[in-house]
């Protein structure tokens, strides 16, 4: 049986584009031991070890929105609850057992829990 390595998710706020269009639906896939290691090198990590956070969402969110690359500087416009957000996100798809995310519905913005049993299953 296969596993889902890709979720969807709604960003609490979303990103504003340049021209105005609010970007809030993406994907994320799960991490490889590459996103972990290689940002490491990264001269903006030596420098400052807090955007490791920021390289390994830009490596492992594969969408967002309509927004054709999803890059650090993508991930460095984000408001801090949605990098929160992505950051949970993150640590409960790729940590083992059973988990919880955060979610908010898109058509009301009501916050709520969502229990992860495995990879996207909720």
């Amino acid at each position: 049986m296969a596993f889902a390595t890709e979720v969807d998710f709604t960003l609490p706020r979303g990103f504003q584009d340049e021209h105005g269009t609010l970007h809030k639906r993406g994907k994320m896939r799960l991490a490889t031991a590459a996103d972990e290691i290689l940002p490491l090198r990264d001269p903006r990590v030596k420098s400052n070890p807090a955007y490791l956070t920021v390289i390994v969402l830009s490596r492992v969110v594969t969408e967002l929105g309509e927004l054709g690359d999803v890059n650090p500087k993508t991930i460095e416009q984000l408001y801090a609850s949605d990098v929160a957000y992505l950051q949970e996100l993150y640590e409960g798809l790729n940590r083992n057992g059973e988990s919880s995310i955060h979610a908010v519905c898109p058509n009301c913005e009501h916050g709520f829990e969502v229990e992860m049993n495995g990879l996207g299953e909720a």
